[in-house]
């Protein structure tokens, strides 16, 4: 396990559960939130396709170890190609809308910013997530089947994965 992605639905867990896995595996993380997002709130989609034109995100070299937590499907494709394993944490909306509003008002390293409510709108993307993104990351994990794959479907089998 060398070049991991993380995926699944906002508030699933992700970059808590990407912490883990760098602290245990020493291979350096890589948040697309943060790539993606500038303090001001705005978005730079031209700073994520350059940084992962470069895959997988460095401007100097290329790095052959990293962990990196997103979806973006968009560059969903491209990162599959690249990575070795994927982790996809498929957890219910439910799930998902508790821990979005969970961490509300908490600091995050994921994050530029500090999230003060769960707007409307990204409350719809969690509701919606599993119409309109899980078919593509579903069709991604088949056609890229070689990698290895680990689907966890609850937190529990989150917090058991060694």
């Amino acid at each position: 396990m060398k070049k991991v992605l993380i995926l699944g639905c906002p508030g699933a867990g992700k970059s808590t559960f990407a912490r883990k896995l760098r602290d245990k595996t020493g291979l350096p993380l890589y948040y697309l939130d943060m790539i993606w997002h500038k303090p001001d709130r705005t978005s730079e989609m031209l700073q994520l396709d350059s940084r992962l034109g470069k895959m997988p995100l460095t401007y100097d070299k290329k790095q052959e170890e990293w962990i990196i937590d997103g979806n973006y499907g968009r560059t969903l494709e491209m990162r599959f190609k690249e990575c070795d394993t994927v982790f996809f944490l498929d957890l219910p909306t439910n799930v998902c809308l508790a821990g979005a509003e969970g961490r509300i008002g908490s600091e995050r390293e994921d994050m530029p910013w500090q999230e003060e409510e769960l707007s409307a709108e990204f409350r719809n993307f969690i509701i919606n997530f599993s119409r309109d993104e899980i078919p593509e990351i579903n069709e991604m994990l088949r056609k890229y089947k070689n990698k290895n794959i680990i689907i966890f479907k609850s937190r529990e089998e989150i917090d058991a994965w060694k």
